[in-house]
């Protein structure tokens, strides 16, 4: 299995890669798991290997790594960040696609496309023996860049991991006096970058009449220049918490007034889910995999229309049976998305394919 995802700072792929090693291991107790990657941090447990990579980081990954999967002789190759080494692997492979955004839209990532977005997914997505995506949207994407049969696609979602849910009031609190949070505000959870569409919420959030502080959990990313100058003039009513933990997420999600997810595309969408579990308010793009995910838990708005974003956080803040219903149907909806539903999907694409080698 590829565990290059788990390197430090955590992102997606390598939240998505931890929760569901652990939950296929869990699901199946009879199989063992080899996790090449990071030594540090990540899943474990008794049927989970640990081994480093060595060598230089392209060079190890792609021609030593996969001598040493050869000489192991596994059943099959997961590739959880949606990448297959260039060496021959000799064995049935399963990628993940988590989405295709770098190539609809380049101009949201710094510099030029990488060897790895020019060659190296490209060719994994055709070489794969069948590839998992975590939504409908994505295995849409991937069909139409790649060239890939609908056959070799198989739409597993994410899940959502059991510390998201509903704190008891004294844990919000404390939440609050730890980051000196005040009764009422809108939570933005993401690194700070274009694709997450910053600059619309900060628009939105301008013109409310009654405007609560805007909490960002999330570090600097890149190509944040004009959001940084905005944020500056909003004087200390708009705060950057920078790069939050993990465990301290759901707190944030808890102790928030709603959650503004304003991104112009997302692969599948987890930080809504996540707010949704813990019973949180969302007002969420309507663009590209979120509607698949929030579903009618929460509001969906055009990510470009500022006056609708107004409108939509005003009606949140105003309204409090709105929010109620809200956080009743996104409790509800939550609860059909969980990461040992999504390996008991990545075991069934997994079966086929040894099924079909064998």
């Amino acid at each position: 299995m590829d565990g290059f995802g788990l390197a430090r700072p955590l992102a997606g792929v390598g939240t998505y890669t931890r929760e569901i090693v652990e939950a296929l291991a869990e699901a199946r107790p009879s199989a063992r798991f080899t996790l090449y990657g990071p030594d540090a941090g990540g899943p474990s447990g008794p049927s989970i290997a640990r081994r480093p990579v060595p060598g230089p980081r392209f060079f190890g990954r792609h021609l030593i790594w996969p001598r040493q999967v050869r000489e192991l002789r596994p059943a099959a190759y997961f590739g959880a960040a949606g990448l297959m080494p260039l060496g021959r692997l000799g064995v049935p492979a399963v990628v993940t696609a988590h989405d295709t955004a770098i190539y609809r839209h380049p101009e949201w990532f710094p510099g030029g496309q990488t060897a790895s977005v020019r060659l190296i997914v490209p060719r994994s997505m055709r070489r794969a023996d069948a590839i998992v995506a975590v939504s409908q949207n994505t295995a849409s994407d991937v069909s139409e860049q790649f060239g890939v049969d609908s056959r070799r696609l198989h739409v597993v979602p994410e899940g959502v991991a059991a510390r998201y849910r509903p704190l008891e009031a004294a844990q919000v609190q404390a939440v609050r006096r730890r980051f000196d949070l005040p009764e009422r505000f809108i939570l933005f959870v993401s690194t700070i970058e274009p694709r997450k569409n910053l600059e619309t919420l900060l628009a939105a959030w301008s013109r409310l009449e009654v405007r609560p502080p805007l909490v960002i959990a999330g570090g600097w990313g890149w190509r944040y220049e004009g959001i940084r100058q905005r944020i500056e003039a909003a004087g200390g009513k708009v705060r950057v918490l920078g790069q939050v933990e993990p465990a301290e997420l759901p707190g944030l999600y808890n102790a928030a007034t709603c959650l503004a997810h304003p991104a112009w595309y997302e692969g599948f969408g987890l930080t809504p889910l996540e707010a949704l579990a813990c019973g949180t308010p969302v007002v969420a793009s309507s663009a590209a995999s979120l509607p698949e995910v929030v579903g009618d838990a929460g509001l969906l708005v055009d990510p470009a229309d500022v006056d609708g974003w107004t409108l939509a956080l005003a009606r949140l803040l105003e309204d409090a049976s709105l929010r109620e219903e809200l956080r009743q149907r996104g409790l509800s909806r939550a609860t059909e998305f969980s990461w040992s539903r999504a390996a008991s999907g990545t075991w069934r694409v997994l079966d086929s394919v040894l099924d079909g080698a064998a």
